[in-house]
């Protein structure tokens, strides 16, 4: 008996739009759809595939501390793709979650050059974080090429700007491309429009197949190296970013946390993780998200069996390492003397959402 074969959509979007939330919707909404996922993090902790892996057990390959578009060739990426895609999976759709600061168009290249006949090219799905576009786009206008390519562009975050900040936004991303675009607040959208996503006939937004192929570097007639697709390494998003990753095995003292996150340099951009606050909520961990100066908490039952300690990752252009790890050090409490009392999560509580998800 034959199958058809399993569509790949690659899943983008600049930090923090909300790929991940999106992504645990789709999972959670997705109406028997039987989904594998590829998770690309961008830092040593893997908070996205930790996020997502308790929904999916043993249909997700994590990617982690690296750009998907330049850790892994093509073949690589045929590995992870062909045990997603093996027939006893049964799997409907595989998602590929790329990193914040991955290249699109170099993804659909790899997933285009895949050589595995089980699996077909699904599309492109780029997320926007609605309230920090402007922003964004003005730091990296290559995010206008992205959009350009993009089959479904999904404007997301739109509860947080009014009326007629969305309507503009929705005009000028539609000038960028002409995939459609649909807006979403925490993500949630309805599956089928992932779902049916594909590009039609031989294109890719408005890029041709032809557009998409592997370039000749060097004219000769070959193909280039996997990591040279028409965009120089240094000309990617994540050439100009670094990761910060902390772990503490110790709670964390909630008002020395807020402290570090209100003074926080311009420069770090994303920050994402879980936070074990100790005795003040030992039921709970919370999930921590930060994009430009938007903070929220999100507190989440530990799962069972799973060890109680923070991790954090933080992504920024031009910080100083060095002393984020030091500031970083000092969040732990320090041992009985130093012990919080209840008073100091009031603070935290401000940015607990009254909705059930991050954003």
């Amino acid at each position: 008996m034959t199958s058809k074969p399993v569509p790949v959509i690659v899943l983008a979007g600049f930090l923090g739009s909300g790929k991940t939330t999106l992504l645990n919707h789709l999972l959670r909404a997705g109406r028997g759809t039987r989904i594998g996922v590829v998770v690309n993090d961008f830092g040593a902790i893997e908070i996205d595939a930790m996020t997502v892996a308790g929904q999916l057990g043993d249909s997700t390959v994590s990617l982690g501390n690296g750009c998907l578009c330049c850790a892994v060739d093509a073949s690589e990426l045929d590995v992870f793709l062909d045990r997603l895609a093996r027939p006893d999976a049964r799997l409907d759709v595989i998602v590929i979650e790329a990193s914040g600061l991955a290249e699109p168009q170099e993804l659909v290249r790899m997933v285009l050059a895949a050589e595995n006949e089980r699996v077909v090219y699904g599309g492109l799905v780029e997320v926007v974080d609605a309230a920090e576009f402007d922003a964004t786009l003005e730091r990296h206008p290559e995010i206008a090429r992205h959009l350009g390519i993009a089959d479904l562009v999904v404007l997301n975050k739109a509860d947080r700007v009014d009326d007629a900040a969305g309507q503009r936004l929705r005009e000028r991303i539609r000038g960028l491309g002409s995939g459609a675009l649909v807006s979403a607040t925490y993500g949630r959208i309805d599956p089928e429009l992932l779902f049916e996503c594909r590009p039609r006939g031989e294109r890719v937004g408005q890029l041709s197949f032809d557009d998409l192929r592997l370039e000749d570097e060097d004219g000769d007639g070959e193909q280039g190296d996997g990591h040279a697709h028409g965009h120089a390494h240094g000309d990617h998003l994540h050439a100009a970013y670094e990761s910060v990753s902390f772990t503490a095995d110790e709670p964390l003292h909630p008002r020395r946390l807020l402290d570090f996150l209100d003074s926080r340099p311009e420069g770090l951009y994303r920050i994402k993780g879980f936070v074990d606050f100790g005795a003040l909520d030992p039921r709970n961990r919370y999930a921590v998200h930060a994009v430009g100066r938007f903070l929220r908490f999100h507190p989440e039952p530990w799962p069972a069996g799973e060890r109680r300690q923070s991790g954090i990752v933080l992504i920024g252009s031009g910080i100083d390492s060095a002393a984020l790890r030091k500031e970083l050090d000092a969040l732990p409490v320090a041992g009985p003397r130093d012990a919080p009392d209840e008073h100091t999560m009031w603070g935290v509580l401000r940015f607990v959402p009254d909705v059930p998800e991050g954003s």
